[in-house]
């Protein structure tokens, strides 16, 4: 995929992004998105959820997080269910469930190939995120990857995402040009 630059330095994105999905996502962060090269969830509403990201960012950090959640609504919602103990819970739940802790794997499995899809990076080489494969250090990552492949990829992933509120209920969380 083509890398290009949109807009003002540093803004490194896939130039087959809709310049209003990067104004948006731009909006989401309060930052400059870097490294973006796919909106690979969204919102109801029709903004990016999460994003696809490089595995070497422009300044060349090596950056393992190919899914990235970006919907500050979503964030927020994800952080409640971190402090709430679920990553512990699950955790403990790989332990004690061999067959769960399998599909964890294949997750993680796949996490790596379609990171890998977009470069290979030395110093990442076999780090997926969020704890895979072993255990649950960040549901933003789990949720993430599950918006972007759909249900039955990553277990615990699916899980989270259906424990979050509809957080999109109140509006779109990315105030656009019309309305500002």
């Amino acid at each position: 995929m083509a890398v290009g630059r949109l807009g003002e330095p540093g803004r490194q994105v896939s130039a087959a992004i809709d310049p209003a999905d990067i104004a948006a996502i731009e909006a989401q962060l309060g930052r400059v998105p870097r490294g973006v090269v796919e909106i690979a969830g969204r919102c109801p509403c029709g903004c990016p959820t999460v994003v696809r990201t490089l595995p070497r960012l422009p300044d060349g950090t090596p950056f393992p997080t190919s899914f990235y959640a970006t919907c500050p609504r979503l964030t927020g919602a994800i952080s409640t269910l971190e402090a709430s103990g679920m990553m512990r819970e699950m955790t403990q739940a790989l332990q004690d469930d061999p067959e769960l802790a399998a599909a964890y794997r294949a997750a993680h499995d796949d996490y790596l190939r379609q990171r890998a899809e977009l470069g290979q990076v030395e110093e990442i080489d076999g780090i997926s995120a969020g704890g895979m494969p072993d255990r649950v250090k960040c549901l933003h990552v789990l949720v993430a990857h599950s918006i972007a492949v759909g249900p039955g990829v990553n277990p615990l992933g699916d899980k989270a995402l259906a424990a979050l509120p509809t957080w999109w209920e109140n509006g779109c969380c990315t105030p656009r040009e019309d309305e500002a």
